[in-house]
């Protein structure tokens, strides 16, 4: 294959397969891509199997965006880019929707049940940051546990993470901006009609906002995090505002009359909905590679951060559903329409100022976030590896931060916020999901080390745990009423709480976290599976058919391209390896005369 890329190389590079976008031996001409095709199954296979090593993700993969990222950042800097991350559109425009037309009063237990679940996902990103303070977040965890293939999956489904949330949120800021300034929101979109009705409202403001983040992200790190923490105090403040001033409008009765006007299965079906407002933590992780000493800073940014946020989301919505019945919640600025209608018009402005104030930190943090993720994606080849590249004066990753913004530019031009956050929420909850497999997979199996038996055991115990999850979400879903007898769950759970106590007492551990660890290991992350299956059951079918045939497009980019770049940088790199033992093994003799 190298004999046949040789000859001609440099005209090869230009005509086949984008050689410029991929370097790698496989796209030097079209010939020899033709045979990367015909060998997609082996290469399928290798990949697959194939699995990182801690050491290798923080220091070879890392090397390869040529310039470092600066370690400037504390826990103080975590916390606050842990509340701007999360603190934005989720609160200010979900609570509305799902308190009027899902959950009723009992959205607080919405947010409560979406809290835990973020919690104990949480946890296991924490664990990991930890031991592998690289920018790839889920991405780096997933690549050393479960293999390539599983951690491209996920990688796809990130990306598409980011671009839909940042999108949501930058059309909610046009929604806000709108009524800061007594429009309707349509007012600052162009209506295109020839276009289908969820994609003909385009938003240019969105657009606008989205490429002004990207250069803040782009400039610095530090600069962007003095900046974000300055917006979350200002937010927070507004935020302390609306429950005060709420509470002095606050009727009880609006609160207890009714408090679970569609039963449980409103509750959940809000909490799945609802996760949408937790998304963003998993960008901190992301920024450990940027961290002075992650295994001190980490654990208190993430845990704090969430914990602030979770207690702030219920006492929000508690104060919401006091304010008005939920029937007359408005589901596009509840909080706005509600002091209006207990007379305080005066507060939507302060409160549409706060809501701008928490989507410009969530837009912040999500750049940032977006960019390394994307960055760390390239340094194994799976995507272009220019997007890897650091620049080597600001010292961050600028060719993945503008290729991310525009991404998300163009979704936020043209799509409807209610289509974003289903989708979002899909392929959040099973990037947590797979977070939490890989946790367990770290904690019991070390290759070489863990004996054949015992991998059978955890491999049965995590398809136990998994399977009695998915039949719990099966049972939820295919009952209209939120029940049809307990005897499915009675089955359904005991075999989820007898495989994971199986795993705590039949499986030997075979590694310990050397210093930051998930307490109640093998529970917590098996409840972490079992609630996002959970939600995952909650959300509606067209939301899933959308996350199919996103999942499908990236399989056809995997088979394509990202599969075979891939290969071809491990196995450089494997040759570089040998080369350089041989190379030391030679020079041993001559050391010794």
């Amino acid at each position: 294959m190298a004999a046949s890329a040789a000859g001609g190389d440099g005209v090869r590079r230009r005509g086949c397969c984008g050689g410029g976008l991929f370097p790698e031996e496989s796209f030097r001409s079209w010939s020899a891509y033709g045979r990367a095709l015909l060998e997609t199954g082996p290469r399928l296979r290798d990949r697959a199997t194939a699995r990182s090593l801690d050491s290798a993700e923080v220091n070879e993969v890392r090397g390869r965006s040529g310039a470092d990222m600066k370690r400037t950042l504390t826990w103080w800097d975590l916390i606050w880019f842990g509340i701007g991350a999360v603190i934005g559109a989720g609160i200010f425009v979900l609570t509305g929707q799902e308190a009027k037309e899902a959950a009723g009063p009992a959205v607080v237990v919405s947010y409560a049940v979406s809290g835990v679940s973020a919690m104990l996902s949480v946890f296991c990103y924490t664990e990991f940051a930890v031991e592998i303070p690289v920018a790839g977040g889920s991405f780096a965890y997933l690549r050393v546990e479960l293999g390539d293939f599983m951690a491209f999956i996920a990688a796809g489904n990130i990306l598409l993470e980011y671009c839909i949330g940042g999108a949501a949120v930058a059309r909610s800021w046009t929604s806000y901006f709108a009524t800061l300034l007594d429009h309707h929101p349509n007012d600052f979109r162009v209506h295109v009609p020839s276009l289908s009705e969820d994609y003909s409202r385009l938003d240019p403001i969105a657009v606008a906002v989205v490429l002004l983040i990207c250069l803040f992200a782009v400039l610095s790190t530090k600069g962007s995090s003095r900046f974000n923490y300055v917006l979350s105090i200002v937010h927070l403040a507004v935020i302390v505002f609306i429950v005060v001033a709420g509470l002095t409008r606050a009727k009880a009765a609006n609160l207890t009359a009714d408090f679970a006007p569609f039963g449980a299965r409103g509750i959940f079906a809000a909490s799945a909905v609802l996760f949408f407002a937790y998304i963003g933590f998993d960008a901190v992780s992301t920024m450990a590679e940027e961290t002075r000493n992650p295994a001190r800073d980490i654990p208190i940014g993430l845990v704090g951060a969430m914990t602030l946020t979770t207690a702030v989301y219920c006492v929000l919505s508690v104060v919401l559903c006091l304010m008005q019945p939920y029937s007359e919640i408005d589901p596009d600025a509840p909080f706005s329409v509600a002091f209006t209608a207990a007379g305080m018009d005066w507060a939507k402005y302060i409160v549409a100022f706060g809501a701008l104030k928490g989507m410009t930190t969530v837009l912040l943090v999500s750049a940032v976030g977006q960019a390394r993720y994307l960055t760390h994606i390239a340094r194994t080849h799976m995507v272009p590896p220019c997007l890897a590249q650091v620049h080597p004066r600001l010292g961050t990753p600028l060719n993945a931060t503008v290729a991310m913004a525009l991404a998300t530019a163009v979704i936020a031009l043209f799509t409807d916020l209610g289509i974003l956050s289903n989708l979002l929420s899909i392929s959040t909850l099973f990037i947590f999901m797979l977070v939490a497999v890989a946790l367990l997979v770290r904690r019991y199996y070390v290759a070489g080390e863990t004996s054949a038996a015992d991998r059978n055991k955890l491999a049965a115990c995590l398809a136990a745990i998994m399977a009695s999850s998915v039949a719990t979400a099966a049972c939820w879903g295919a009952t209209s009423a939120g029940g049809g007898g307990w005897v499915p769950y009675a089955v359904t759970v005991a075999a989820w709480l007898a495989a994971t106590l199986f795993l705590q007492c039949g499986v030997p551990k075979a590694r310990a976290p050397k210093t930051w660890g998930v307490p109640l290991v093998p529970w917590l992350p098996a409840a972490s599976i079992f609630i996002n299956i959970f939600l995952l059951g909650s959300i509606d079918a067209a939301s899933f058919v959308r996350f199919g045939v996103w999942t499908a497009a990236l399989l056809a980019y995997y088979f394509l391209f990202g599969l075979h770049a891939s290969y071809d940088t491990a196995k450089a790199l494997a040759a570089e390896a040998d080369a350089a033992r041989v190379e030391e093994g030679a020079r041993k003799p001559g050391a010794g005369n």
